[in-house]
């Protein structure tokens, strides 16, 4: 997807890979859809096991009912009401836990070992990387060269597999990572040398209000991202209403966190090709018309 007024208000041609429009909703499914498949056949009959704030247990639940595998989902309590009922709607249980006070991980390796379910992570594991990574290739093969391309970071899957695929294919490209302002883990990590660990954030974007980016992630990240940058709310709410208004797609704020460090300056475009990734439009209705 283009438009004609991001274009001119940021001197540059960019592309929008739109998620939003996915299976479920979001680009997890294509990580969520891989993981399952490469199990084996026993592992598939036992079921699967994940934590996620919302698009990776909507994900997981789809890929485990169309492979035909059971599949158990950590969520927090205060997910988005959608995402909830998506998750139950595509046949997952759910396991609920509170993401201030308690790890989702534990709970989940806990719950996976005590069932004997294969648990799939939301970002830290190598098939849902590679799998993450077909967006960026598809946006790759569809839009032609790239100059830059930005994606959402919360765990870093996305970013991930985005930087193998550029590194394959698209070597010169210059690639990006955007993060809520209130959980900059992934920046702070990447100018410590290490992987910094901060309390749970309070953000509008769900779906990047990690604690940690993963060990597989970090190392990708280091050697192929040129810069992680941050949005505040604010910027996302302003997004949300530009791309509905304008573009006239429902984005949700995990997935309007490139546009709007673009839109604020925040990465130099000028005059260059740009990819943007829009990571999903789960978005909460009432967060919408706000």
């Amino acid at each position: 997807m283009t438009s004609r007024t991001v274009d001119e208000q940021l001197g540059a041609t960019v592309f929008f890979k739109c998620e939003n429009l996915q299976r479920t909703g979001a680009f997890k499914f294509r990580g969520a859809f891989n993981a399952i498949s490469a199990l084996s056949a026993a592992q598939r009959a036992r079921g699967v096991a994940a934590f996620s704030s919302g698009n990776h247990a909507q994900a997981m639940a789809l890929a485990a009912r169309l492979l035909g595998t059971k599949a158990v989902i950590v969520m927090p309590r205060d997910a988005p009401a959608m995402k909830v009922a998506a998750t139950r709607g595509y046949g997952a249980e759910i396991v609920q836990y509170d993401r201030y006070t308690e790890d989702r991980e534990a709970i989940g390796r806990k719950l996976a070992s005590d069932r004997g379910l294969a648990l799939v992570p939301p970002f830290d594991h190598c098939d849902v990387i590679a799998g993450q990574g077909t967006a960026a290739l598809e946006l790759l093969e569809e839009a032609g060269p790239l100059d830059v391309i930005v994606t959402p970071v919360g765990g870093g899957g996305l970013l991930s597999g985005t930087c193998l695929v550029a590194a394959a294919t698209a070597p010169g490209c210059v690639l990006y990572g955007v993060e809520p302002a209130a959980g900059d883990d992934a920046r702070q990590s990447l100018q410590r040398g290490k992987i910094v660990s901060i309390p749970a954030p309070h953000s509008i974007a769900d779906g990047a209000v990690t604690t940690h980016i993963g060990e597989l992630c970090f190392p990708l990240l280091r050697r192929h991202v040129r810069e992680i940058v941050t949005a505040p709310d604010e910027a996302l709410r302003r997004t949300m209403r530009f791309v509905a208004e304008r573009m006239k797609v429902v984005v949700e704020p995990t997935g309007c966190l490139p546009l709007a460090a673009l839109l604020a300056g925040a990465i130099p475009v000028r005059g260059k090709r740009v990819g943007v990734v829009f990571s999903g439009g789960n978005a909460d209705l009432g967060l919408l018309a706000g």
